[in-house]
């Protein structure tokens, strides 16, 4: 392989390289824009009260549930230990 074949290739691999890391870049910036906006509408929704109520009441319902689910365990283990 001639100097000059090697350099045409490693600039043409090099090209290749460049366009694609160029897309993923793009997807990347398209995806942290995308992220920005709805960081700023979910700031802008717990401006209402009822969106911040009904964020608040989601958030009591699975710390009950968790809760429920943990009491269980424990019976079941308290169960276990009385046998």
């Amino acid at each position: 392989m001639s100097i000059k074949t090697f350099f045409k290739n490693a600039f043409s691999d090099m090209k290749a390289d460049a366009k694609a890391q160029h897309e993923v870049d793009k997807a990347n910036m398209a995806a942290v824009k995308a992220e920005s906006k709805a960081q700023w509408e979910e700031a802008k929704a717990m401006g209402k009260p009822e969106t911040h109520k009904a964020m608040m009441q989601k958030q009591r319902d699975e710390q009950i549930a968790d809760a429920k689910k943990r009491e269980t365990a424990a019976k079941s283990r308290i169960d276990t230990a009385k046998k």
